[in-house]
């Protein structure tokens, strides 16, 4: 199956092919929304990877921020396949499941 564009900037199709239906640069699934970047901390379960980020959120009572952190659950694509420890590149799609609504679309760095 060809590689095809998912039409985000600065994002390049991995060198592996794979066969996988969920893939967004192989399969039938498209991007849009949230784009988010984020650290591997589980891939225990097949082909789904949990993602944490940090961010700020504003108290305004103390006029301070306070540091918070989101763990997102993630299709992982045969041809990407990223690994605890390393930092990813997620973007929103359609519900793949009861609780994944994300896909790994670039491997930033890692092990």
């Amino acid at each position: 199956m060809p590689t095809k564009n998912i039409g985000v900037p600065g994002i390049k199709p991995p060198e592996q092919e794979c066969d996988d239906p969920k893939c967004p640069f192989h399969g039938k699934i498209s991007v849009r929304g949230r784009l988010l970047e984020g650290v591997v901390v589980s891939s225990k379960m097949p082909k789904t990877v949990i993602v944490q980020y940090d961010y700020l959120h504003y108290v305004p009572k103390y006029k301070r921020y306070e540091k918070r952190r989101s763990r997102i659950p993630a299709h992982n694509p045969p041809c990407i396949n990223a690994k605890e420890g390393d930092k990813v590149k997620i973007m929103e799609c359609r519900p793949l499941s009861k609780t994944v609504s994300f896909v790994v679309i670039e491997k930033v760095e890692g092990k």
